[in-house]
């Protein structure tokens, strides 16, 4: 697994889109840290405030190279097999990368109202730890 993806293990959204990463990647590329998981967090340099903008993704070869917000999910579906052109056409389209960008951050704001809430935290199976409990 060369990426983490921190996601609000909280999210119902959130999990869903994480449950379908799970199903196509099946840990070969991406691994999964809940936003709740702080002691994990605190190994790759994020806080919680850092979540606040939303999911994170980071390079694991190279730590430095991180993307958040609607960029990680751009990065995440460029990452994925023939994902690199749907994403490419997506960023070609005038003015759709600041459409895409508002939108992201409206239902990251909103997405417990609009998605609900989860009683317990979502942890992978495919965590960057290999302790995968919270």
């Amino acid at each position: 697994m060369n990426y983490q993806i921190i996601y609000d293990g909280n999210c119902n959204l959130c999990v869903n889109l994480v449950r379908s990463l799970e199903t196509l990647d099946q840990g070969k590329l991406f691994s999964y840290i809940p936003m709740q998981d702080e002691q994990t967090l605190a190994r790759w340099g994020v806080t919680s405030q850092d979540c606040e903008m939303g999911m994170i993704l980071i390079d694991g070869n190279a730590p430095n190279n991180r993307w958040q917000g609607s960029d990680a999910a751009e990065e995440i579906g460029r990452l994925l097999p023939m994902g690199r052109v749907f994403v490419d056409a997506y960023r070609a389209l005038p003015g759709i990368k600041n459409l895409g960008d508002k939108v992201y951050a409206h239902i990251r704001d909103n997405r417990y109202d609009l998605f609900g809430k989860r009683t317990t935290t979502y942890k992978s199976n495919f965590c960057s730890d290999g302790n995968c409990k919270v």
